[in-house]
Parts: C-alpha cells; structure tokens; sequence
C-alpha cells in the first residue's frame, strides 16, 4: 500500500501537466461538432488502450519472466491480464468517469459512448496489438507517459461531444477536477497496481 500511496505522488504533477493540456486541448477544439469530436474519440481511445496494453502486459511480463532467467511467460495469461487491465481501465478512464463529469456540471449532450461496445473489433485489435508487442519487447517508461497524455485527450473528446454552444467559466474548472481524476487514478492503477497484483512474491 505504501509503494501504490507513493506510485500516486510521483505521478501526481505530470497527470497535473495532462490535465492542463486537456483544457488547452478544449479551448482549441471548442468549435468542433460533436461527430467530429466523436472521430477524435476513436483516435485517442484506441491509442489509450493499445498503450495502456502495452505497459500492462509489460510490467507483468519484466516482473515474472525477467530476462536471463529461462522461463518463458504464459501468453494466455499475458493476454488476460493485459486485456482486463486495458480495455476495462480505459473504458472507466476515457468514458465512464467523463460522462459522471458531464452529467454533474451540466452538459446538454452527456452520452455515455463505450468504445468497446461501439467498435468491439478495433478495441480488441489494439489490445491485442499491445500485449504481443510487450510479450516480445516489454517496455513501461516512454509508453506510460504517453498514455497519461493520450488518455487525457481521450477522455476531452469524451467531453466535447457533450458540451453545449457555450460552455461557463465554472464547467472549465468542473472539467479540470474530473479530468485529473479520469487520468490519474485509473492510468495508475492500469500501468502499475493491476498488473503488480498478479505478481508472486519472488524472494
């Protein structure tokens, strides 16, 4: 618990930084309609869940089968692992917590759009895509801040096809608060605590 307390700190300024980014992001594309926000949605999701596999599996795969030891890892499990703690994580990151956010500050249009229900074919696809290429190449350190910022703007794009003609000064605020939430809590527990989990004590 101390180590996952200590995780969240540490990750704490850079999800700051992203959720920044995300309002930046908003004011940019306030403009656009809510079917091109809906476009960008499957960009920045996809993205999410194919990084956030790609950690997931990663960090099991360097914990249980480090290299230099001879063992193989258990794709089977790999893929389990790495699936349920991208594609469910992501889905409450980019979807479920922005859609709690809209309906609590307002937004005309709060619909929740489950990417995984909508494109099954192209969630499953990247997740998988994802978790192959940690089963080869396990890597956590540059995929993880990518998928802080990736699923900061996956989880905007959420909010834009909800948003009204002109959204208040206040909504801006409400939307920082759930965006550093939608980001930081579920992005950490994807990457680094689901995974650990599944770890064997290996003194």
């Amino acid at each position: 618990m101390n180590k996952i307390i200590n995780e969240l700190k540490h990750h704490m300024p850079f999800t700051f930084l992203g959720a920044i980014s995300g309002i930046v992001f908003m004011l940019v594309f306030r403009n656009i309609s809510r079917e091109a926000a809906h476009e960008m949605f499957f960009v920045f999701h996809p993205l999410h869940v194919l990084l956030s596999a790609l950690v997931t599996a990663s960090l099991f795969k360097l914990h249980t089968c480090p290299k230099g030891e001879g063992k193989r890892c258990n794709l089977p499990i790999l893929l389990a692992i790495g699936f349920a703690g991208s594609v469910g994580i992501a889905t409450l990151s980019d979807s479920i917590i922005p859609y709690l956010g809209e309906l609590l500050v307002g937004m005309p249009h709060s619909q929740h759009h489950i990417g995984f229900l909508e494109k099954w074919w192209l969630i499953s696809g990247v997740a998988a895509v994802g978790i192959i290429i940690a089963y080869f190449n396990p890597s956590t350190k540059f995929p993880h801040a990518g998928h802080v910022l990736i699923s900061t703007w996956a989880s905007l794009s959420h909010i834009l096809m909800a948003r009204g003609e002109n959204v208040h000064f206040l909504a801006y605020a409400g939307i920082f608060v759930f965006l550093f939430i939608a980001v930081w809590v579920p992005c950490c527990i994807s990457d680094i605590i689901f995974p650990m989990l599944f770890v064997k004590d290996r003194r």
